[in-house]
């Protein structure tokens, strides 16, 4: 978005949904505008329930909101993000429209159903931006067009560079969590762990067995709310009974933290345990260490930081003390090396515009 906005040639326009403008996702909206960018339109189309059934929903809600956003601010180019189940009433708006697609972070393999959704984006999208190389080769094995498919890295490595180079003077203390107050300056495990849209009902048990191996460890732990995924509701109930129940000792609970304060985090942690592809990606550019648990991230492209188990208390936990031993990785630069914004933007402005596809084998 900076780098759109700096190019002389584009316009940047923002159009909010879902989970983003919502508070108990900590409201990406006041973010952006804190950064200083125009939001052109906000829509509240996410449905609350997080089950199969909602999540379908909530993508036919944002497919009529956001076509009359498009109608509205008739857009030449929309560019839609990743896997997310909500980028699908943002993809089949703009195609149905003729607008230009473009999609970053296409091409990678997870599983679950966010592996669909990326690869069907893949099918919609005229403008690709992979970010690594194993999802560029993927991309033109899909039948799309060589030219049409830019390797530009990750765009959220950008950020991650940016915030690495900040010191623990930039940074106040964290935002009020709830629970025992973590010091960051010693050892400290740093938990995210989202559920597994086609495993949602097995979320309860998941997230028990990985804060029993947390709390075995005895290692001060900062523990994150889950995404807005089917079996969100599983992961925050047990999460607050584990509470009531007094087995807290040693954790901090969040909702949401800002992200330069997760990349921090990040760079400090002796070990990131859960699924969120944040291990994965920016894990390996900082050199984390990282425990991924389940098949969240099922067959993603991954460095030496990463340790894969699946919902078993006893291998998280063995795996907890072996990456907190082991300490700090080499850093890697599969996801890109922090320039992928003004590539795209330079990319985005002199590319021609084609609403045409026709598959390339």
């Amino acid at each position: 978005m900076s780098e759109i906005k700096r190019n002389r040639h584009l316009e940047l326009q923002v159009v909010l949904g879902a989970s983003a403008v919502l508070e108990r996702y900590g409201n990406v909206s006041k973010l952006i505008k804190k950064d200083g960018f125009k939001i052109n339109f906000e829509l509240n189309t996410l449905i609350e329930g997080s089950s199969p059934l909602t999540m379908a929903k909530s993508t036919g809600i944002g497919l009529i909101d956001i076509s009359s956003a498009f109608s509205n601010l008739k857009p030449h180019i929309v560019i839609t993000v990743g896997d997310r189940f909500e980028t699908m009433s943002t993809v089949l708006a703009a195609s149905y429209m003729n607008i230009t697609l473009a999609h970053t972070m296409g091409g990678e393999v997870t599983g679950t159903i966010d592996e669909s959704i990326r690869h069907a984006i893949t099918k919609f999208a005229n403008i690709h931006f992979p970010a690594s190389i194993d999802a560029k080769k993927r991309i033109i094995k899909l039948g799309e067009n060589r030219e049409d498919v830019h390797l530009v890295g990750c765009p959220r490595i950008d950020l991650v560079k940016e915030y690495l180079k900040k010191s623990k003077k930039d940074f106040k203390d964290l935002p009020p969590g709830v629970g025992d107050t973590i010091n960051t300056e010693k050892p400290f495990l740093l938990v995210s762990q989202h559920p597994v849209t086609t495993e949602y009902e097995d979320a309860q048990n998941q997230i028990i067995q990985t804060l029993k191996a947390v709390k075995k460890s005895n290692i001060p732990a900062i523990i994150l709310w889950p995404n807005a995924d089917a079996g969100t509701e599983d992961i925050s109930r047990e999460i607050r009974k584990w509470r009531e129940k007094g087995l807290d000792n040693k954790m901090q609970f969040y909702k949401n933290l800002p992200i330069d304060y997760y990349v921090y985090l990040m760079k400090k942690t002796a070990c990131l345990i859960g699924n969120s592809s944040s291990g994965i990606r920016e894990g390996a550019f900082i050199g984390t260490p990282v425990i991924n648990i389940g098949s969240r991230q099922n067959k993603r492209q991954r460095g030496k930081n990463v340790i894969d188990v699946s919902h078993n208390e006893d291998k998280i936990f063995r795996s907890i003390l072996k990456q907190v031993k082991r300490g700090k990785y080499n850093r890697e630069f599969i996801y890109g090396n922090g320039n992928a914004g003004s590539q795209i933007a330079k990319i985005l402005s002199k590319c021609k515009l084609n609403i045409q596809k026709k598959i390339a084998y």
